[in-house]
């Protein structure tokens, strides 16, 4: 048996329903007359046979025909008077702004950084939200529940603004280095972007705030050794002031020579640790010789000394000269070669000037004594 409803009302005290049905469960018996109280953060759909007869506002409403005209042909060949039963529902629908929702990635998105190649990024933040078109809203989301609040409606909603957030990241930064200065923008451009999401579902977008983007945690400490490497700026002028800093304090101890000792072992560890530093400058600066132009000269042996040494004209080690070149052609020439493999010249020996009769090497052009010209 159902009871019969005079008066039509809903207050709800735990502040999260969205909807209200009246009764919860089953239908209601109304009567012609009857009550309908709106207040003025609601709206209040009356169905019939499951069909929406009309969206009421705030107010006091008296159920009549004449407030709802669809009534008429269904009552009145039923029942006689004003006070006639019907069975129907009352939906109430919170018009009020729903704040603090969360939302927030379960998984990472990936996104492809400029700097850093591919990175997993996680993001959450929180929004509000207020039912738009109560009908609308109960038609597509609501159905026939009796009551539904925001936990049921939050997680639909957050799948909607991480898959469109994808695609929005993508669309605006090219490194998460510049995310920090792009919050606003991302969200309004997201709140703009999700708006028509959100209104096919009767659902207005009231706001959307991003509190953080972040990529995972490995990634960070890349990211702050990369910000201490560059707070430190030249590594062999850091190293040199450490090396002096660990030489300065083992000198200023004088308790004991186990203390200055291990003050000295730190400061040639450091000073290791710069070689290796300027190594791997030279590396970097692609070659082994670390000069000006980039690329180191060749190194050859010394005939003389036997050592290995940069190509050049004399030795850096013993002053000799590092090869003979052929009198003729001057190209280089092997030590103990009997004729130049490039012109032929015979090698060994000496001629003498043809005026002034001074020694000098076969094929010579002019004297070096005298300067005549030899034919």
């Amino acid at each position: 048996m159902f009871k019969k409803l005079e008066i039509i009302e809903y207050l709800d005290s735990s502040g999260r329903e969205i909807v209200h049905r009246i009764p919860e469960h089953g239908s209601g018996e109304f009567r012609l007359g009857s009550q309908l109280v709106v207040r003025e953060n609601q709206d209040a759909v009356f169905f019939r046979d499951g069909k929406a007869m009309d969206v009421f506002g705030p107010g006091r409403h008296t159920i009549t025909t004449q407030n709802i005209p669809l009534l008429t042909g269904v009552v009145s060949t039923l029942f006689e008077g004003k006070d006639s039963p019907f069975r129907s529902e009352a939906y109430f629908v919170s018009k009020k702004t729903f704040t603090d929702m969360k939302w927030g990635t379960k998984e990472p998105i990936i996104f492809r950084d400029k700097e850093l190649s591919v990175v997993r990024l996680r993001a959450f933040g929180s929004f509000s939200m207020k039912v738009d078109q109560s009908q609308l809203f109960i038609n597509k989301l609501v159905g026939t529940e009796g009551r539904f609040t925001t936990d049921e409606i939050e997680g639909f909603l957050k799948g909607m603004i991480i898959s469109r957030l994808a695609d929005l990241l993508g669309e605006t930064i090219e490194s998460i280095f510049d995310l920090a200065q792009y919050y606003d923008e991302i969200a309004t451009l997201a709140k703009s972007r999700f708006a028509d999401d959100f209104g096919k579902y009767g659902i207005q977008l009231v706001d959307f705030y991003i509190q953080a983007i972040t990529p995972p945690e490995e990634v960070q400490e890349r990211i702050d050794e990369r910000s201490a490497m560059a707070a430190i700026g030249d590594m062999n002028q850091y190293m040199r002031f450490k090396t002096a800093t660990a030489m300065g304090d083992a000198a200023a101890n004088e308790s004991g020579g186990g203390a200055a000792g291990a003050g000295v072992g730190m400061g040639a560890g450091l000073g290791m640790g710069m070689t290796m530093a300027n190594m791997m400058g030279q590396t970097m600066s692609g070659g082994q010789g670390g000069g000006q132009g980039g690329t180191a000269a060749p190194m050859v042996t010394c005939p003389a000394c036997g050592k290995n040494v940069p190509m050049g004209k004399f030795c850096p080690e013993c002053g000799k000269p590092l090869g003979a070149s052929c009198p003729a052609c001057g190209k280089p020439i092997d030590p103990g070669a009997k004729f130049c493999p490039h012109c032929g010249q015979k090698l060994g020996g000496s001629v003498k000037c043809s005026k002034c009769e001074a020694e000098m090497p076969p094929g010579t052009k002019f004297c070096p004594e005298c300067g005549e010209k030899q034919e």
